[in-house]
């Protein structure tokens, strides 16, 4: 039987539609071809930044900031390390549930964990900034594509307020914002380094692709603060202030023989570790505020006018009777004393005493004794913002300001600039440099007085914390005080301000052979109760202060405990006002 098969029929195109479909091919390969050598070779660092971008990170190696310590190694600032929360928006994929307890761990409401995301064409944005290792881990536990850490650190102040208008405090990106942490920034700082690297979506480190280039660490900064002297005198001004309800006050101890800064404190003051409502509180005004320090200048005039003129201790001055007219302008002393010797001058703190003494003088006299021991000009402490103060030139004066110079009004000074200026009398009449930083030797002063007048005039300030002196209440039990009141009408917008003053004492121990010197500034004091003066709200505070310091830098005492002299209850203060 045979079987008959169909014939195959093969279909042919037409010749002209399969040259139609061959260049259709052909030139869709070349279109293939011709895109892929533009990607790879004219339009190749696009697509190198977008998959970098997408995979690659440069991880920013943050450098350790330098301590700062005081002069015993203290700490008073230190870095501790904490992490920073941030997502690259494009790569982050995270559920309802991811994002409720993302936003709980980081205190934050969704709609901000949204909005922080919600830009795709941003790679950066911090969701959290210096959150604890611990809670940092928590995070990353909850496994979201796109949400990684960056390691931070954070500013720690183990003093707190107590220094914190010498020490500042960082900002959030760790920059310096006041004090220290300002002026020494870049020492203190150090530099970033950086390591690039290939990411997956979870944030490991899949591979390298650029050699670690290396931190290198800020500096560490050595203050030649004492934080034990710090803190009594942060204590005792913080009761004056209170006790005499004082706008603000500050206080400055010097090391006598080298300059150094063992103190400096202000109140009020803030909490550096938490920076809020401070608005007016971070000013260090023993260094960038001034003030006229009235009769605390007398010393000064007093040795000008032994060093230039004929003076001497026991110089008799004719101050009755309590008043002198310059012009139409009238000096008062606050009690008439009649004849003083130039020792009792400073003793009663005579104004009338100080502006004749000072009359005697040759303007350009005067003038030099005042700049040479440092007023009109900063002390170069390197701490931002220090004031310079106003001494005027001398070629400027009047008969009238050349007198009330003399006891410290129609010039203004910083607190610092005042203990640098007593730095003389410590010190055989050299004046010294001040510091704040530790130093490793005494350095050279210049001589502005010579070791006679300085000598004399020292021994005149130990009678003013005697009984008939103005400041009983600075003496300290076992030390030989020598110091100076003053207490000065503040000035205002149309002039001298009869109910505020500013009060002040500077003194030094022991007297033989000082160590220390300590001003004390205390701004409007309440008139209420006559405390303002000088030598009850400012003495107090000196006394209390030096008595612990001296004790703990181990002084050898130079009189017996039974040194104070208390006034008797029927004597009447001897108060000072210019």
């Amino acid at each position: 039987m045979a079987y008959n098969h169909p014939q195959h029929h093969i279909v042919k195109l037409p010749a002209w539609r399969r040259r139609v479909l061959l260049i259709a091919v052909l030139a869709l390969f070349a279109g293939l071809l011709m895109r892929g050598i533009y990607l790879q070779s004219l339009h190749k660092a696009f697509l190198q930044q977008k998959g970098d971008a997408r995979y690659s990170r440069n991880l920013v190696l943050q450098a350790h900031r330098g301590k700062i310590v005081d002069r015993n190694g203290e700490l008073l600032a230190i870095s501790s390390p904490v992490e920073s929360v941030w997502a690259s928006p494009p790569d982050v994929e995270i559920d309802k549930h991811q994002k409720s307890a993302l936003a709980k761990l980081l205190m934050m409401k969704t709609n901000d964990i949204d909005k922080k995301i919600a830009n795709q064409e941003r790679e950066f944005v911090y969701l959290k900034r210096r959150v604890s290792p611990e809670l940092a881990a928590q995070v990353m536990s909850l496994e979201i594509p796109g949400v990684f850490l960056q390691r931070e650190y954070k500013r720690f102040y183990p003093a707190g307020d107590v220094t914190a208008h010498l020490v500042g405090f960082t900002g959030i990106d760790d920059n310096g914002q006041e004090g220290f942490e300002l002026a020494q920034n870049s020492l203190l700082s150090g530099k970033a380094g950086s390591r690039r690297v290939i990411q997956d979506r979870q944030g490991h480190i899949v591979e390298d692709l650029e050699a670690v280039k290396v931190p290198q660490d800020g500096h560490d900064l050595v203050l030649s603060i004492d934080r034990r002297i710090q803190y009594l005198a942060f204590r005792e001004l913080s009761k004056a202030v209170e006790l005499h309800k004082a706008k603000a006050g500050a206080a400055v101890i010097l090391d006598a023989k080298t300059g150094e800064v063992l103190a400096m404190v202000n109140i009020p003051t803030y909490n550096p570790n938490n920076p809020i409502n401070i608005a007016g509180k971070t000013r260090n005004r023993a260094v960038t505020d001034t003030f006229e320090p009235g009769s605390t200048m007398k010393p000064i005039t007093v040795s000008a006018a032994m060093q230039f003129g004929d003076y001497k201790p026991d110089t008799k001055i004719q101050t009755a009777p309590g008043y002198m007219t310059i012009g139409t302008a009238t000096i008062h002393d606050s009690h008439m004393h009649g004849i003083l010797t130039v020792s009792q001058v400073i003793q009663k703190s005579s104004n009338v005493g100080a502006a004749k003494m000072g009359l005697s003088l040759k303007k350009e006299e005067l003038w030099s004794a005042f700049n040479q021991v440092g007023f009109g000009t900063p002390t170069h402490i390197g701490f931002p913002g220090e004031a310079s103060g106003i001494l005027r030139n001398y070629k400027t004066w009047r008969p009238i300001e050349q007198a009330t110079m003399s006891f410290g009004h129609g010039i203004s000074l910083t607190l610092l600039q005042l203990a640098r200026a007593y730095t003389v009398f410590a010190n055989d009449g050299e004046l010294k440099p001040v510091s704040l930083f530790k130093l490793a030797e005494s350095p050279v002063g210049h001589q502005v007085f010579s070791a006679q007048v300085a000598s004399e005039v020292k021994d005149m300030l130990e009678t003013v914390v005697q009984p008939g002196g103005t400041a009983p209440k600075a003496q300290i039990a076992g030390y030989r005080v020598a110091g100076k009141t003053g207490t000065a009408h503040k000035l205002g917008a149309h002039g001298y301000e009869e109910d505020k003053y500013v009060a002040s004492f500077i003194g030094m121990a022991p007297a033989s052979n000082p160590r220390l010197i300590m001003a004390v500034m205390i701004d409007e004091p309440d008139i209420a109760g006559d405390q303002y003066y000088g030598g009850a709200s400012a003495a107090p505070v000196f006394s209390a202060v030096m008595a612990d310091a001296l004790r703990m830098l181990a002084v050898p005492q130079d009189s017996p405990n039974n040194n104070i002299v208390i006034p008797p209850d029927t004597s009447e203060d001897v108060k000072e006002v210019v």
